[in-house]
C-alpha cells in the first residue's frame, strides 16, 4: 500500500469537480465555463422557465468594450478594462481594481433558442436574455373529465 501525502489543494478541486457535475445534471448548463485573460468579471447565471439569463460585472467599461459572441452553441464574453488614470502607476500607493483583457465562455444547452439572444448593457451591468426554445418549454395538458 502506497502512502500519499495530502494535498488540500487536490481536495478542494475534486469537490469543485463533483459540484459542476452536480449542476450539469441538474440543469444542462455547463459550469466549466472557460476563463482566460488578465482578469475574470463576476457573473451570476439564473435560470428561469422561459430563459437563462446572464449578468455580468463589468464596471468602468462602455459597451464598445465588449463584444459578445454565440458560436457552436458556444456564448463568448470579451473584452477589455483600461487603466482610466493617466498618472503612472508608480504613484499609486494600491490597485485593487483589475484591468486588461477578459474572456468568458459558456457552453449553452440545446434548450436555448441562439436566434433570439438579446444584450443591455446599463450601469456597469451587462444582462444576457437567453430565450429557451418553444418545443423544450414545458406545457401543461389539461385533462377533460367525462361524466357517464
Amino acid at each position: 500500500m502506497a502512502i500519499t501525502k495530502y494535498n488540500p489543494l487536490r481536495e478542494m478541486m475534486g469537490l469543485s469537480d463533483r459540484l459542476n457535475r452536480m449542476f450539469e445534471e441538474i440543469g444542462g448548463f455547463n459550469m466549466n465555463d472557460e476563463i482566460t485573460g488578465s482578469w475574470a468579471p463576476a457573473v451570476d447565471v439564473y435560470e428561469s422557465e422561459n430563459a437563462i439569463e446572464i449578468k455580468a460585472d463589468l464596471p468602468g467599461m462602455t459597451e464598445k468594450d465588449i463584444d459578445v459572441t454565440v458560436e457552436n452553441n458556444m456564448l463568448t464574453i470579451k473584452g477589455e478594462r483600461k487603466f482610466e488614470n493617466e498618472e503612472k502607476r508608480e504613484s499609486y500607493h494600491r490597485i485593487e481594481r483589475q484591468y486588461g483583457s477578459f474572456y468568458r465562455s459558456f457552453q449553452l444547452p440545446n434548450t436555448v433558442d441562439v436566434t433570439k439572444i438579446n444584450a443591455n448593457f446599463k450601469n456597469g451591468i451587462l444582462e444576457l436574455a437567453l430565450p429557451k426554445r418553444e418545443e423544450t418549454k414545458p406545457k401543461k395538458i389539461s385533462i377533460n373529465v367525462k361524466q357517464k
